[in-house]
């Protein structure tokens, strides 16, 4: 965390480097005790389709939420920086924004220290035919061991096809996606769920997104803030 002098000052040289949604390289002063200050900034621009998009916001705003509970503060993260400043240019590009969003929280569960099976049978190793996730058994289960959870997510093979996917796509080669719906809601809840039951976080951008659900469609197309 870095603070800036003279920020709310009229004409700050800095202003229009620090708006939200702001991709820049900054220099200044990293002190080990006390605070540390930003100085300069070169080679920034802002994203100004999150910044006027209220739901496209909303999930760039999730996203560094999670990065920030997954994290300790002063924690170098050069990977997840280049995965994260990806993620978002694409949903500034219009991808997206909550496949976007679940392709990062799966691929940040092993961070919180989930790790679920999500490529083979977390019993037998099967990689091919159908599958299903099982709490129980911490990831997928193909279609012979089923029998041994009855309590399974009873998913469908389309969302289960997508979270395979999703755990192992690398977003700087991601060129197009869409997803129907109705699999895009099925996703959201196995997702939930995972998170719910096994990270256990309770974050305000996550009931912001939540509460999106409700709003008319036409109100989450291009709604400017």
């Amino acid at each position: 965390m870095f603070f800036i002098k003279g920020a709310r000052k009229r004409g700050f040289k800095l202003s229009s480097a620090l708006l939200p949604f702001t991709i820049g390289t900054y220099s200044g002063n990293l002190n080990d005790n006390g605070l540390s200050f930003i100085n300069a900034a070169k080679e920034f621009e802002q994203l100004k389709m999150i910044s006027q998009d209220i739901v496209s916001n909303a999930y760039t705003t999730y996203i560094f939420s999670l990065i920030d509970a997954a994290f300790k503060d002063n924690e170098p993260i050069p990977v997840w920086y280049q995965k994260v400043a990806t993620a978002i240019r694409l949903i500034d590009e219009e991808f997206d924004a909550e496949i976007i969003t679940n392709i990062i929280e799966i691929q940040l569960l092993s961070v919180f220290g989930v790790q679920p099976q999500l490529q083979g049978c977390a019993v037998g190793g099967e990689t091919q035919g159908e599958f299903d996730y099982s709490e129980a058994y911490g990831g997928l289960l193909c279609s012979k061991h089923w029998y041994l959870d009855n309590n399974r997510l009873h998913a469908t093979q389309k969302a289960i096809f997508y979270l395979r996917q999703f755990s192992v796509v690398n977003l700087d080669k991601l060129n197009s996606i869409k997803v129907a719906e109705r699999t895009k809601k099925e996703l959201r809840q196995i997702i939930d769920v995972i998170y719910d039951n096994s990270v256990g976080l309770n974050l305000k951008s996550k009931k912001f997104i939540d509460g999106m659900s409700s709003w008319p469609v036409s109100l989450k197309k291009k709604t400017e803030i």
